[in-house]
């Protein structure tokens, strides 16, 4: 695929008019850093001694600090608790310059947290503290009715459901959002998870990994064959309405296979080879690029491939991190020469 520098440097200028918005499971990620030198006496287990303490935002709050930071504007939508930690997540998204104004506070919830210990850069332990089960009828009315304020008031150019199985995308909130976005013509993107995998139907870009795909669909797929992936993609196709099937296939790169009015179009794009230092957050990163370029109304070659490069790039950093705008651009005008 060839595109010129110019037609490149126009489509990462039409991310600054996207508006987003993000709905799912928004979590702190909390990193306890420090030295290890000697083992507890009380256990054959490392003793970290404690250096330094971080949090930053994860789940669906980093794939809205992807899109802020790819230019668009993010709209995050989320139920979170009444706790200390929801304070942290409220003080992080303003300190990051996102909008609160989709987040409801929940007496019925903890606000997810992910604490990882880390010492000489690797992980030692994760301690996930959270409830999973799905929303009360209460909460889950009060982000229906939020949501529907704010895509009335705003006209999102596309949705993105990001699921971290974690209770905030139920089958009722999936079907009531997916409803009034085909009422409102608007493009929707899924990263999905297994619990709800069969709940999105009629949306435009669906895009599992390759153990999602497996396990939702419950058949056995292989990176390596088109004829497999195609096999799968036209179960989603079919069964569900989906226009776009994008599968991410880890270190085989990503297999997209879009709806044309002749038929189906399909195509692995092979990953890039880098130095991989943390795969966490390329997920977010992949739906965030691959949503943008919905709402500018790229190619779906395009939207593959870019997102393909932006999913490698921040696998090349350590933690979770929003994809930097400006070397995606600078990689993009090389691969695409």
């Amino acid at each position: 695929m060839t595109i010129s520098e110019q037609e490149i440097r126009q489509l990462f200028g039409r991310f600054n008019s996207c508006k987003v918005l993000v709905i799912g499971d928004v979590m702190v990620d909390s990193y306890l850093i420090g030295k290890v030198d000697r083992i507890s006496p009380e256990a054959p287990v490392p003793v970290v001694a404690l250096t330094k303490r971080e949090n930053m935002l994860g789940g669906a709050a980093n794939v809205a600090l992807n899109i802020k930071s790819l230019g668009g504007e993010a709209i995050l939508c989320s139920v979170i608790g009444n706790d200390k930690q929801g304070d942290i997540l409220l003080k992080l998204m303003q300190d990051e310059g996102l909008r609160t104004d989709g987040i409801i506070r929940s007496t019925d919830r903890i606000t997810t947290t992910k604490f990882r210990i880390i010492s000489n850069r690797m992980q030692m332990l994760r301690v996930d503290e959270e409830i999973d089960s799905d929303l009360n009828s209460n909460d889950s009315t009060a982000l229906i009715q939020s949501i529907t304020q704010l895509i009335r008031k705003n006209k999102p150019d596309v949705i993105i459901f990001q699921d971290y199985n974690k209770g905030v995308l139920t089958s009722h909130v999936i079907e009531n959002i997916s409803s009034l976005a085909e009422a409102q013509v608007i493009s929707i993107a899924v990263d999905p998870k297994k619990k709800n995998f069969m709940a999105y139907k009629g949306i435009t870009l669906f895009k599992p990994n390759l153990k999602e795909i497996t396990e939702g669909l419950k058949i056995d797929v292989d990176p390596n064959d088109i004829e497999s992936l195609r096999e799968a993609a036209m179960v989603l196709h079919s069964n569900h309405h989906i226009k776009l099937v994008m599968i991410t296939l880890s270190e085989y790169g990503i297999f997209i296979s879009a709806k044309n009015e002749h038929g189906f179009d399909s195509i692995i794009i092979p990953a890039t080879m880098r130095s991989i230092a943390d795969v966490s957050g390329a997920g977010d990163t992949v739906i965030s690029v691959a949503a943008l370029c919905l709402a500018a109304k790229t190619t779906p070659l395009l939207l593959a491939s870019l997102s393909n490069i932006a999913g490698g790039l921040v696998c090349e950093q350590s933690g979770v991190v929003p994809v930097d705008k400006a070397r995606l651009l600078e990689e993009a005008i090389i691969e695409f020469k």
